[in-house]
């Protein structure tokens, strides 16, 4: 009795210093590092997307202020394949999972600066469709996802206020046309847009704030 009592009590010194998993529990990611993300960022990112993530260049996106957990998925979709970009699959790839939610959390710490519609002869379509669909065909309305000013739900459904138009129009038809498959929601909302309502919807959320 003695012996097996002094073995329990070797195996229970012996065993690891830290709590168990729980079964199917995976360890928790270490904390955003900012600094770094800023770093990561400056070498990879900066040269389409701008210092702070407030893009000039109209068909990049602004990335500043939006959700870490949504852009950290977009990064794995590029790196992954399920996102198809040529450009941004190449600079995916150099990012470890550590380097994307860095740059990530980053991004999100970052002020957006605001954006501006522009066709004053789409903008109210396109506000009548972001708030409120267009019911005879079935199209929800834009504001249900991406909140009323655009700020989206975080984790969920991206920040879209003040997005550059050009950008906004080029994923939608992507979305339409089949080229963007890593979202079924979105693909089927816009595979009911025509053109017109595509760049409607665009310069009006190129507005919102």
């Amino acid at each position: 009795m003695k012996l097996l009592a002094s073995l329990l009590m070797s195996a229970a010194l012996a065993a690891p210093a830290f709590p168990a998993l729980a079964a199917g529990e995976t360890p928790k990611a270490a904390k955003p590092d900012l600094a770094k993300g800023e770093a990561s960022y400056a070498a990879v990112c900066v040269a389409c997307h701008a210092a702070d993530g407030n893009s000039t260049i109209a068909a990049n996106p602004k990335l500043a202020q939006q959700h870490p957990e949504y852009l950290v998925k977009q990064l794995q979709e590029f790196k992954s394949g399920k996102r198809a970009d040529p450009v941004m699959q190449g600079m995916a790839a150099i990012l470890s999972e550590d380097d994307m939610r860095n740059v990530s959390w980053w991004l999100a710490s970052q002020k957006a600066k605001d954006g501006f519609s522009k066709d004053k002869d789409l903008v109210a379509l396109g506000e009548r469709i972001y708030r409120g669909g267009i019911q005879d065909r079935n199209i929800a309305a834009c504001a249900g996802c991406h909140s009323p000013n655009g700020a989206g739900i975080p984790a969920q459904y991206p920040r879209l206020s003040g997005q550059h138009a050009d950008y906004t129009v080029k994923q939608l038809v992507d979305f339409r046309d089949g080229k963007r498959g890593n979202n079924a929601q979105m693909r089927d909302v816009a595979a009911k847009l025509n053109d017109r309502e595509v760049r409607a919807v665009a310069d009006y959320i190129a507005g919102l704030r």
